[in-house]
């Protein structure tokens, strides 16, 4: 049995995202390294010089907490691999913003799958009976180095999520889910390295494709489920084209994936880009949609959900921004005032 379920059911009670409110064009990359083409995307979201993990964690932290009407918080996990320190936690810092102290708190790292995988635990804890409610966390500024394939797509943002137990205020159950890992070198950084490096060959057949179909293949084999089952369906988002090609080879539709498909105008937000998409078919879902989440993180795994949305949906309509919205704010800069506040320029 490979399929992961709480003896009492955990919920979603609430949830935000972020974005930052600066975009670069992935034109401006190309036109300062000469010879490169505009990228999958056509822009992407860029954290300014006094925003990092923290405090973007700290702006969806607060919608979520917000509209989960929730108090007191049992754990506080954040999943990113952009912490501002290397020895010092991110969660600390986010709850006692939150001005929560008695509460478990840690950052959690599995590149992209980070987010989920904070999810995953806080629904084990909530299951258990040894919380009452978590927040779980998805953010990240992503590196890229100057130049390289992966400065097209790095991008800054993603999304939080309070998880508790299933009650009149829950928005969506969740109901199972399910894990796929393997040692895949697509994608790594050393110690004191700067920017992460990758083997491109291996970041699509062997590392992203293979991952999300083997946990989605395996949910669906544990429950039964099959595509159309799902009103909607979330994949890792690493440019435009994979989340595409995986549905497709999957079963599911464009129609099913579309909603939650953001990265051609945001980038890829690492441990946000799964939970940001979640963020965005939640704005627009109504009770009884089930929606299937799936992510991948480099190094390699993927995790699979089946949620269904709840009753309680109807209550968080209007109560936050929601992602449109937040895609919409938005100012473009050239890649000098990129540089400057990402910090590329070294002395």
């Amino acid at each position: 049995m490979h399929l992961m379920q709480s003896k009492e059911r955990a919920a979603i009670r609430g949830y935000g995202a972020y974005l930052p409110y600066y975009r670069l064009p992935t034109t401006e990359i190309a036109r300062v390294w000469k010879g490169g083409g505009s990228g999958p995307n056509v822009e992407k979201a860029v954290a300014s010089m006094d925003e990092d993990t923290v405090t973007m964690a700290l702006e969806a932290a607060r919608l979520a907490m917000k509209m989960s009407e929730t108090k007191e918080l049992g754990a506080v996990f954040v999943g990113t691999e952009s912490k501002p320190y290397a020895v010092k936690p991110t969660s600390t810092i986010v709850a006692q913003a939150l001005g929560q102290h008695h509460t478990l708190a840690a950052d959690l790292e599995f590149a992209c799958k980070a987010g989920t995988e904070a999810i995953q635990v806080i629904t084990g804890l909530v299951g258990s009976g040894m919380i009452d409610a978590g927040l779980a966390i998805g953010m990240d500024t992503a590196q890229g180095r100057p130049g390289d394939d992966l400065e097209y797509t790095a991008a800054s943002g993603g999304a939080a999520y309070v998880i508790g137990r299933k009650d009149k205020k829950a928005i969506g159950v969740i109901d199972c889910s399910t894990s796929f890992v393997s040692d895949t070198g697509d994608f790594w950084r050393r110690a004191h390295e700067r920017y992460p490096r990758h083997l491109s060959r291996f970041t699509g057949e062997p590392a992203y494709f293979y991952h999300i179909e083997n946990s989605v293949r395996t949910l669906f084999k544990e429950t039964g489920h099959v595509p159309s089952d799902f009103k909607y369906a979330v994949f890792h988002q690493p440019n435009p084209r994979f989340p595409v090609e995986v549905a497709t080879r999957l079963g599911f539709t464009m129609e099913q994936i579309k909603t939650g498909l953001l990265n051609p105008t945001i980038g890829n937000t690492y441990a946000g880009s799964s939970p940001i998409g979640l963020a965005a078919v939640l704005d627009e879902a109504s009770p009884g949609d089930k929606i299937l989440l799936a992510s991948f993180g480099s190094g390699a795994g993927s995790d699979a959900f089946c949620i269904e949305v709840t009753d309680g949906i109807t209550r968080t309509r209007g109560v936050n921004p929601t992602v449109k919205s937040i895609m919409s704010r938005t100012s473009k800069i050239d890649y000098s005032t990129y540089s400057k506040f990402r910090d590329k320029l070294q002395k």
